[in-house]
């Protein structure tokens, strides 16, 4: 067993408590409160009025999967020469040791998604995990959804490939085709339950798409421009699909469509320069626009495209630009949870939940800011 004492704990959910502990055992919180009764045993770690919150949840990333310090040549997240691949898993890809697991550790980032790349129309399936662990099996919480893209991306790979698509005409007629082509492998199946002559061949792309079709998993569709968005949006109409738009860098253009539909989005990367058109409007303004109407959203880093290190300040710059404080705090915790449906384990501080959270010097915004400790299923997993 661990406690943290006589610290400032922000649980997000209910409140701080000021001079507070936290008791942990098996992984999980099993009391928290401003007087406690600790028993003998207990390992006590005194952090002195340090700021003390959930660990923080990146959404979207790209980390472990990445090649990072290894150069391109070993990145694994695009499989860029066929543009339906909805039966890669990302857990296939993760590498436990990657530096940028340290780095989201060194800030306090303690859960993320990791997703294939948006070059495929249809990418496969991601993964949410823990950043401390030995093994991928060891640190999974569970699946991400299926990455799917629209826009720029899919048309440079596949035009230059001289191959469909290479406009947004073809890249959502690709995706529509495949959705209605898992329909009808369902479709077989069920006419053929009880007899296995007549049932279809197997086939992963279709077998991993039906999860989909079926609302087992979100289709995340990778979405910058707000016409992309509202074509995401129409398909997901059309198919009757959970949905997640990711990036939403235009999103501040369509809130009340997204907020009428109750669809959930991820913001970034915001931070860095505007690298193809479809970003060009990109701005720290989107969060408040999508807060002030009501959608529900987490900020995101998109490593290693921006690093996942300044995450919390990536919520503070949101800050700036009219996010509310709270908000932009459970933008990196429990409605990033929520983004990664991992809400009733991870992203804020309550008995019963993982014991995941971050101490800190100060204010998670402040540059000034020191992480002293991050703490992923009761263990320590990095100390400053």
């Amino acid at each position: 067993m661990r406690a943290i004492t006589n610290g400032r704990i922000h649980t997000i959910t209910n409140g701080i408590i000021e001079h507070g502990t936290i008791l942990m055992d098996a992984g999980r919180i099993v009391a928290l409160g401003e007087k406690m009764d600790l028993p003998s045993e207990v390992e006590v770690l005194d952090v002195g009025g340090a700021w003390v919150f959930p660990g923080f949840i990146d959404a979207h990333t790209h980390l472990a999967v990445g090649g990072e310090g290894f150069g391109m040549g070993h990145a694994d997240y695009n499989e860029a020469f066929d543009p339906v691949t909805p039966h890669l898993r990302a857990s296939d890809a993760v590498f436990p040791e990657d530096v940028g697991l340290q780095d989201a550790l060194s800030v306090g980032v303690s859960t993320v998604g990791i997703t294939p790349g948006s070059a495929n129309v249809i990418g496969g399936q991601g993964v949410v995990i823990k950043t401390h662990g030995r093994t991928v099996s060891e640190m999974t919480l569970g699946p991400w959804g299926m990455k799917a893209a629209l826009g720029e991306n899919p048309k440079m790979v596949y035009s230059e490939q001289k191959k469909m698509p290479a406009t947004r005409l073809g890249v959502a007629a690709v995706l529509r085709d495949q959705l209605v082509k898992a329909q009808n492998y369902l479709e077989k199946a069920k006419k053929a339950a009880g007899n296995p002559e007549k049932m279809p061949e197997r086939d992963l792309k279709m077998e991993a798409l039906s999860q989909v079709i079926q609302g087992e998993l979100p289709l995340r569709v990778h979405a910058h421009r707000a016409d992309d968005i509202m074509t995401a949006l129409r398909v997901a109409d059309e198919f009757g699909l959970r949905v997640i738009i990711e990036h939403c860098t235009e999103g501040h253009k369509v809130t009340r469509e997204l907020a009428r539909r109750g669809v959930l989005c991820t913001v970034g990367p915001t931070f860095g320069a505007r690298s193809k058109v479809e970003v060009r409007e990109k701005s720290w303004r989107t969060p408040a626009c999508l807060a002030e109407a009501g959608v529900k959203f987490a900020i995101v880093s998109d490593h290693p495209f921006s690093n996942v290190r300044f995450l919390p300040l990536f919520a503070g710059l949101a800050v700036r630009e009219g996010l509310p404080e709270e908000t932009a705090l459970r933008a990196i915790t429990i409605d990033a949870a929520a983004l990664v449906g991992q809400e009733s384990r991870v992203g804020s501080l309550e008995v019963g939940k993982d014991a995941d959270l971050v101490v800190l010097s100060g204010h998670p915004f402040s540059l000034k800011t020191r992480t002293l400790y991050t703490v992923v299923n009761g263990e320590l997993g990095y100390r400053g």
